[in-house]
């Protein structure tokens, strides 16, 4: 059987994680993507069938570039991400730098690598996993929200231009979601009275919708998938 296969950037975070598990029991074969955490991506790869590790950092191109440029996949799924929150006059270089090189910078020279083979094979889907943030802006994120609202313009033109090559391209909102990247954020229990559902988000449900805009939803691209819970409307 020809089995379908997919790179998972950010794997080892807890939404990336649940991603790699989704693929893999939809019968995927899974590059898991790390940067760092190499114990972390291992034990994830452990529990999937068909999978294998690839390591690269978000913010180096050329790495990029040779870790990347043979590979063909069906299905990318832009995961990585970091947010470095601090008020805008109060915001350093470094820390606006690193959340743009990371969160934009690096998908699209992600991007940029992976789709050639995409193009020759007149098929393929891309995922790119935005954030709520770059829909209406979080006060102390200038530099993430603009990185994710960098995401979701990127996600719009290129279904424009990859559409002829029958390459999907669509992008995930998700709002407050239970995992690491909430455990530092002040009095968040309180958000959840934002929340029409009551409820913070889990990581399989993002998940789910990752593995329904990149395999399923054939005939959607350049759409933004709110999964918020009605947080934004």
């Amino acid at each position: 059987m020809d089995r379908k296969k997919v790179l998972v950037t950010g794997a080892t975070g807890s939404i990336g994680e649940a991603i790699v598990k989704e693929y893999a029991k939809n019968d995927y074969f899974v590059y898991v993507h790390y940067n760092s955490n190499q114990e972390k991506a291992q034990n994830i790869l452990d529990q999937i069938e068909y999978g294998e590790l690839i390591t690269f950092d978000m913010q180096n191109k050329e790495d990029i570039k040779e870790k990347l440029a043979d590979l063909q996949i069906d299905v990318l799924i832009n995961n990585a991400g970091i947010i470095k929150d601090n008020l805008f006059f109060f915001m350093n270089d470094e820390e606006w730098e690193d959340v743009i090189n990371t969160n934009l910078s690096g998908p699209y020279q992600i991007i940029k690598t992976v789709v050639k083979n995409m193009m020759m094979q007149k098929s393929g889907s891309i995922v790119n996993v935005a954030s709520i943030s770059g829909l209406v802006g979080n006060s102390g994120q200038a530099n993430y929200s603009a990185s994710k609202g960098g995401i979701i313009a990127l996600t719009k033109t290129l279904s424009i231009e990859l559409g002829r090559y029958n390459i999907r391209v669509n992008a995930l909102a998700p709002g407050i979601i239970e995992s690491e990247m909430i455990e530092n954020i002040p009095n968040v229990k309180q958000m959840k009275k934002a929340i029409p559902l009551g409820r913070f988000g889990k990581t399989e449900e993002v998940a789910k919708c990752a593995y329904f805009m990149g395999h399923e939803a054939t005939y959607v691209s350049g759409e933004v998938l709110n999964i918020s819970g009605a947080m934004v409307r």
